[in-house]
């Protein structure tokens, strides 16, 4: 009874995803009503908002790896080069941040995989620019949550 219930649980998230209504167009970037933009240039899904306050690096890996939108499971913390992909000069979106206005960024810093040395990551959407710095420090770090789009 329980695999059934388990197998039931799946298709029904299956039919949710498989439904996701497209809600805006910008260009490369195809927004849907289950909160997720697809860019179709980079074959990268984005979560259309970052985690809305500050998080360590630490936290933002774990936030991202257990981020559940759109229905899907495969979540990660982007890099710093999927980050540079979405900055568009040209472009003053949200915040005045250079990327899609279907995305919303809640502060210029968001966090990235990389790591050297006792270094973390992170990319400013104000100029963009890339960062390193202690990854226990939260001060407007974010993270906006990306899944390979197959």
């Amino acid at each position: 009874m329980k695999k059934v219930i388990a197998v039931l649980m799946v298709l029904i998230a299956c039919v949710g995803i498989a439904f996701a209504g497209e809600i805006a167009r910008e260009g490369r970037f195809i927004a849907y009503d289950n909160g997720t933009v697809l860019d179709t240039k980079m074959k990268l899904m984005w979560a259309d908002k970052d985690n809305g306050s500050d998080i360590n690096w630490e936290d933002a890996k774990s936030y991202c790896e257990n981020y559940r939108g759109g229905g899907y499971t495969d979540w990660r913390m982007p890099t710093q080069d999927e980050l540079e992909g979405l900055y568009d000069r040209s472009i003053i979106g949200n915040n005045d941040f250079h990327l899609t206005t279907m995305i919303t960024l809640t502060a210029s810093c968001s966090w990235a995989t990389e790591t050297r040395r006792s270094a973390a990551a992170y990319f400013h959407f104000g100029n963009g620019s890339r960062h390193l710095t202690d990854p226990s420090n939260n001060i407007n770090g974010r993270v906006l949550p990306v899944r390979s789009f197959k």
